[in-house]
């Protein structure tokens, strides 16, 4: 089968490069995936640039797919060769022909879901459900911060939040060309990270936010800090630029502002939790189906052209959801 295999870390694509490889066999409480799509991420380029703990060498990225079940191992009883299925593969391998993954992170795709959406529901939009209902304990009528808004999650936040029951939306992005894509997914307001973020983002809210979801690390935690209201909660999932987080605030400055720092990593969550990330992907594929909730995507044509467009997010020129045909698909 061919799969996309990155061979040492690098800062660009050089180093990526498709290969004829042998086809995985599921063992005990796994599954074989005859893969159709397969989402494309940011974490992929966190592991190409030899993030620490992201990748061993050779890597084959990739961490959520949608195809049909080829083979399930021993032990398997809730899933069957043949059926559409969409899965998270918590050790990675989905740019490929055939994938693996645990059955526990496998759930089958309702027949209005295209193939391309189900396989940006297992990172995507998992991840989206699970930083407003689990991690950030979203109400209705709360404001949202997102920083990177137009991209895949921040995206996905955006459509989610008025499925959840409405709220306000403020999304921050990297370049100021950025802000149409960030209004046209769904945010009330979108502004620049240049210059005074915190009095920009004020700017745009009127007010302060009750939730903040940031996967910058902590390079903006104080402007966080600065604009969430009291019992506010900031959820940090990611660390997109790379490096040594800085340390957290001290626990004097949290009680004086009554703010609540958490972390979230849906990676995590699938080992240590895992029937809670197969139940947020059940959801998320349920409103997809009943037209509550929109995801556009960009597909691009073949295993070949995934490097391209890793380059895209690592640039910083990428908006929305990328996910890549590895074999024809039937929807």
């Amino acid at each position: 089968m061919r799969a996309l295999v990155m061979t040492a870390p690098s800062q660009g694509p050089d180093r990526t490069e498709v290969r004829d490889v042998a086809a995985p066999r599921p063992g005990a409480g796994e599954v074989t995936i005859d893969v159709a799509h397969a989402g494309i991420n940011f974490i992929d380029v966190m592991a190409r640039r030899g993030d620490t703990g992201y990748a061993s060498w050779p890597f084959a990225p990739g961490k959520e797919v949608a195809g049909t079940v080829r083979e399930v191992g021993a032990g398997v009883t809730s899933l069957a060769a043949g059926q559409r299925v969409a899965a998270l593969l918590p050790g990675a391998g989905g740019l490929a022909e055939v994938a693996v993954a645990p059955a526990a992170l496998t759930v089958p795709v309702p027949d209005e879901v295209p193939s391309a959406v189900a396989a940006a529901a297992p990172l995507m939009l998992a991840t989206a459900l699970l930083l407003l209902t689990d991690a950030a304990r979203f109400a209705p009528g709360e404001t949202v911060l997102v920083h990177s808004a137009s991209g895949g999650v921040g995206g996905a936040v955006a459509q989610l939040v008025p499925a959840l029951g409405g709220g306000r939306l403020v999304g921050t992005v990297g370049r100021a060309d950025k802000i149409p894509a960030a209004l046209k997914s769904g945010y009330d307001a979108a502004v620049a990270r240049e210059g005074d973020l915190a009095e920009a983002v004020r700017a745009a809210t009127g007010d302060g936010v009750d939730v903040v979801l940031d996967p910058l690390g902590t390079a903006l935690l104080d402007a966080d800090l600065e604009v969430i209201n009291p019992s506010g909660r900031v959820v940090l999932f990611g660390n997109a630029g790379g490096g040594q987080a800085a340390a957290l605030p001290g626990l004097d400055r949290l009680r004086a502002g009554n703010v609540a720092i958490g972390g979230f990593s849906i990676s995590a969550l699938a080992v240590t939790a895992p029937e809670r990330v197969a139940v947020a992907l059940r959801r998320v594929l349920g409103l997809v189906a009943e037209g509550r909730l929109d995801v556009p995507v960009t597909e691009i044509g073949s295993l070949a052209e995934a490097p391209a467009a890793h380059q895209l997010l690592a640039d910083g020129r990428g908006t929305g959801k990328y996910v890549a045909r590895i074999i024809a698909a039937d929807s």
